[in-house]
């Protein structure tokens, strides 16, 4: 009854639908109609209501499809074939947008919002769980306390196997296994990377359920508990997904003031479209932080190995059987971001590879076993990587007319202006009502560009080669003991802003002489209107460049617990911390005694007990004692890792702000401005050294 209803109602919308999409206008009533439009979609989001939501991604989409329609049918008619070329690829370019745009809406707007499933109060009827730490080349720092994390799961110790799968056949990982009681796994080969090591696990462990963490992946204690419940409610169930959290900065939070305090890179995928794929049964497996059920895995012959995603290929192949898979979008572990740009870059660029794979070897759109949304979820995944290519177009099609005087899309400024208009107000202000607290408008713009140059060539490389390239691991947990520029990562980004830059002043110039180069003020205006906007995105790209030092080893993680001092002279207080690491803590001086007497070791008092940890003082100010701990066996280092990094609540986070656009918009200009300002304080301050550095030569010549 509920769908003969719907069928019948997007039978009596269509043609309504297709009247506001085709129907053609002047720009005059273009403007009143866009205008009324915006005016309308303001007024239904004073409403919170969710069923408003869908009527406002209804209208968005309808705006932005007439705009596409109008682009497709008025405007690509060109004077040369260096025009056609341009406008078509630039009308591409648009095209793939619009998909994009129309996908998100369907994977974003009816969000699967799921609670933890409560296990039976029976214990003997939870099942055995096998965990799985895969390693290649990490340092055993890196790895170390992910294991121990492992350990600390609070789950019956019988029904728990802790493996470490070490590809790099390294004797080190073989004694930190036995000395802390896990089991320790190698093979004679690495064929086909992280996915054989796990599959080669898979052929020495037998319990019902597989949980993976990716090395630097630490868990709390509640993981498992807060994800094995699902599995026994839906006997179909293949894999439960759970969010990636980075405890350390990504180059964008580290290197961008601005970006710290705004959702990061990864929210709006590990939110909004993570849950909406849950709602259609298309969950990705994205390789850490998920369980799986093993008899899931062993009918589609193991973790795939044709891609180098085979995360999302797995999720992919068991949901072709008729597996189920579901996302718990709470943080239950947390690793180590990318610390550079450029490895930043690599990942990225591997995650594209192996979509593009998929696209190739396992179209999504193609084969059996897979319903219409999720075959629509997968392709935007897949289609979202191919980025690289258009978001360069956008970057440079102003280039066309402001330097070379050719015309690629075929319209009067007013009238591309009127069209344009309503479809990015719409679809901006809708994401930014439905996605807001996950991604901030413009945003997007900025992580896409800083890739887009460097995902070009292999994406289309791979579209055409599809076995072309290698998985390769990206690097965790290094340091950066000085600042520096990257110019090798950003230089076709700065070859870019200078042309812009000229494109700019060139409009300007012949706007202010129209009528001596003959040329339309209003299409110089709408150009270098255009040419600024992408100058700004680009600049606060090239901005990410900029990498900050990284010295300190372990991250320092907030947390307030009672601690108590105690002195050589055998002498304790009770204080509370500031924060706490796994290399050390700072905690509140409770009075002036660590000036005289020295701290040997202090206590962290928790409601399962209390750990005592060796310390020694690294310095004290503004009421705060700041300590670095000593070395210390790995029982008592385990017992560290469930205090620091294993709570159950370490990372759940305060949801961000509302987005703002208009705010957004001003943040990314003032980060432009920081760029210079910082730039201009180095120079300053290398200039400064060097004449230092002159004189105290001239003074040691003189001498």
């Amino acid at each position: 009854m509920n769908k003969a209803f719907y069928y019948l109602l997007l039978l009596i919308l269509f043609p309504v639908a297709a009247v506001i999409v085709i129907t053609p206008m002047d720009s005059q009533k273009q403007y009143i109609f866009g205008l009324i439009s915006i005016a309308i979609m303001f007024l239904l989001g004073r409403s919170k209501s969710n069923k408003i939501s869908i009527v406002m991604v209804i209208l968005a989409a309808l705006m932005s499809t007439r705009y596409i329609y109008w682009r497709a049918t008025e405007t690509l008619h060109f004077n040369s074939e260096i025009e056609a070329i341009l406008g078509i690829g630039l009308f591409l370019a648009e095209l793939y947008v619009w998909v994009i745009l129309i996908l998100g809406f369907l994977q974003t707007t009816w969000p699967l919002k799921r609670t933890i499933e409560p296990l039976p109060d029976d214990v003997s009827l939870w099942p055995t769980v096998d965990i799985y730490v895969p390693t290649y080349n990490e340092s055993l720092d890196v790895v170390r306390d992910t294991v121990l994390a492992a350990q600390c799961i609070d789950y019956p110790r019988d029904k728990i196997k802790v493996y470490l799968l070490d590809d790099g056949k390294r004797s080190e990982f073989a004694v930190f296994a036995a000395d802390v009681g896990v089991g320790y796994i190698t093979r004679e080969d690495n064929s086909h990377a992280k996915a054989g090591n796990l599959n080669h696990a898979m052929k020495i462990t037998k319990d019902e359920l597989i949980c993976v963490f990716d090395c630097d992946h630490v868990a709390t204690r509640t993981f498992l508990q807060a994800t094995v419940g699902p599995f026994l409610k839906d006997p179909k169930l293949a894999l439960l997904q759970t969010p990636h959290y980075f405890y350390s900065p990504d180059p964008f939070e580290r290197n961008l003031r601005a970006a710290r305090s705004i959702p990061n890179e990864g929210a709006l995928f590990y939110g909004p479209v993570q849950q909406g794929n849950d709602n259609w049964n298309a969950t990705f497996f994205c390789g850490s932080c998920a369980v799986i059920r093993r008899s899931a895995l062993e009918e589609i012959g193991g973790f795939a190995v044709e891609t180098v995603t085979e995360d999302a290929h797995t999720a992919l192949k068991m949901q072709r059987l008729g597996w189920g898979s579901a996302f718990l979008a709470i943080p239950l572990a947390a690793g180590l971001a990318t610390e550079r740009l450029g490895l930043h870059i690599i990942q990225r660029t591997r995650w594209a590879r192996g979509m593009t794979q998929i696209f190739r070897v396992d179209n999504p759109l193609l084969g059996r076993g897979l319903k219409w949304q999720q075959r629509l979820c997968y392709l935007n995944a897949m289609l979202h990587f191919q980025f690289g290519l258009p978001r360069v177009v956008f970057l440079t099609a102003p280039l066309a007319y402001l330097l070379f005087n050719l015309n690629i899309i075929h319209s009067s400024a007013s009238l591309i202006f009127a069209y344009v208009l309503p479809h990015l107000v719409m679809s901006l202000y809708v994401n930014s009502r439905m996605n807001g607290r996950f991604r901030y408008t413009f945003w997007g713009e900025i992580y896409e560009t800083v890739m887009a140059f460097h995902l070009v060539i292999p994406t289309l490389i791979t579209m055409l080669s599809p076995k072309h390239g290698k998985f390769n691991v990206t690097d965790k947990g290094g340091l950066l003991d000085v600042g520096f520029f990257d110019f090798n990562i950003v230089r076709p980004h700065v070859i870019t802003a200078v042309l812009l830059t000229i494109g700019i002043v060139a409009g300007i110039t012949r706007a202010i002489a129209h009528d001596y180069f003959g040329v339309d003020p209003n299409v110089v205006a709408l150009n270098v209107g255009w040419a600024i906007f992408s100058l700004i995105i680009l600049m606060a790209a090239i901005a990410v460049a900029r990498e900050t030092r990284q010295t300190r080893k372990t991250i320092r993680i907030d947390v307030k617990l009672p601690v108590i001092i105690h002195y050589a002279s055998g002498i304790s207080s009770r204080t509370t911390s500031v924060d706490l690491s796994m290399g050390g803590a700072q905690i509140t001086a409770p009075d002036n005694r660590h000036e005289s007497d020295e701290i040997e070791e202090i206590d962290v008092l928790l409601n399962s007990g209390t750990i005592s940890i060796p310390v020694r003082t690294i310095s004290a100010s503004d009421g705060v004692i700041r300590l670095q701990f000593e070395e210390m066996p790995l029982s008592r280092r385990r017992e560290l890792v469930r205090v620091v990094l294993a709570r159950a609540d370490a990372w759940i986070q305060p949801p961000h702000k509302p987005d703002n656009p208009v705010r957004s918009l001003v943040t990314i200009i003032r980060t432009v401005f920081e760029l210079f300002w910082l730039t201009w304080q180095d120079r300053r301050q290398k200039n400064r050294a060097k004449k230092e550095e002159a004189s105290q030569v001239q003074e040691d010549n003189a001498a």
